[in-house]
């Protein structure tokens, strides 16, 4: 067999204006695509308006066919308006399109759902084992509990949507369906919005059993309606229905546990005694307080309100458990039925 041919074929020189080239170019853009992108952006971001033969020349350690693909890009989503009545090919920025963040379109664009492929220092869950959770942003917060987005759309990107949504109303998020949020990000499916509501609700828990801990005597109905409007904070500011709940109380009035009983129109007929003062016996408690909401937000005791509480006080009395008040909340307010009466 002649080696001739084969020889020949591996003694030729390299084509260095093609092969080399492309070959150093494939390699450097598996480790610097950001930095890519980033050098032809920076440049776009100088300039109102340009034509690609000049952008060609600004980002001249380039390829013209990346840089042209590039520009593309922005012209298929909005951002750069191609000049059609020109006889080169020129380019100005879409001003309709909304402002232009080129860290923001660059993240889409290098990173989409990967937060891990964003720098370290960026990184939310990063952040918060290096500086406590109590010094992330609450953006940060939420795009933890997202913790994966979706095609051209980060966790991270998500978590600064709902942020700048419920950053001035947070009281409302606790309440946002499904179909609410997944309006504002696309990224927040089931598995995401589980998540953000499960963390909530263990906040709310943890809070309130650290405030229960901390927790004086309660001896007056100044006293009880405070406790009752930061305890049930929730039912004044988010239920869409009336709750009813039990305080119960030891024989020094400090606060045992709290109790959830009903949901729905409060009656007498609805509110049982042996429903009611059964976590009471449970926890050998000495008196209880009552506690329901208005959703219309008006906290003002009804005729039922006064009605439930003089049944209850009876059955108290029978087992020797004494009603020190019931507490009507309302959005914003609060009413002490003993001080109306």
């Amino acid at each position: 067999m002649s080696m001739g041919p084969l020889l020949t074929e591996l003694n030729r020189p390299a084509n260095i204006g093609e092969s080399t080239i492309s070959a150093n170019h494939d390699k450097s853009g598996s480790g610097n695509r950001y930095e890519r992108y980033k050098a032809v952006v920076d440049q776009l971001v100088e300039r109102t308006d340009f034509a690609l033969a000049d952008l060609y020349q600004a980002c001249n350690r380039e390829r013209p066919a990346f840089v042209t693909r590039l520009v593309n890009e922005l012209v298929e989503t909005g951002w750069l308006l191609r000049e059609n009545s020109s006889p080169s090919e020129n380019y100005r920025w879409n001003k309709g399109r909304g402002e232009f963040s080129a860290s923001r379109w660059l993240d889409e664009k290098m990173f989409g759902t990967q937060i891990k492929e964003s720098p370290q220092h960026d990184r939310p869950r990063e952040r918060l084992i290096a500086v406590g959770p109590e010094n992330l942003r609450l953006a940060e917060l939420l795009a933890i509990l997202i913790r994966s987005g979706r095609p051209g759309e980060s966790a991270v990107m998500s978590g600064e949507k709902l942020a700048r949504e419920y950053q001035s109303r947070l009281q409302d998020l606790p309440s946002a369906g499904r179909g609410e949020l997944k309006s504002i990000s696309p990224a927040v499916d089931v598995t995401a919005w589980c998540q953000i509501m499960a963390g909530i609700e263990l906040g709310r828990r943890i809070a309130a059993l650290s405030e229960r801990s901390a927790m004086c005597r309660i001896t007056s109905a100044a006293e009880t309606i405070e406790f009752c409007r930061k305890h049930f904070a929730r039912l004044a500011s988010d239920s869409r229905q009336e709750e009813f709940h039990l305080v119960t109380l030891d024989t020094k009035n400090q606060v045992i546990d709290t109790h959830p009983i009903t949901v729905g129109t409060l009656d007498a007929s609805l509110v049982h005694p042996r429903e009611v003062f059964r976590p009471a016996i449970k926890d050998a408690a000495a008196s209880v307080i009552l506690v329901h909401n208005h959703p219309s937000g008006d906290a003002t005791p009804s005729k039922e309100d006064f009605a439930v509480t003089r049944r209850l006080e009876s059955a108290g009395e029978l087992l020797g458990i004494k009603v020190l008040d019931h507490i009507v909340l309302g959005n914003g307010s609060a009413s002490s039925i003993r001080e109306h009466e």
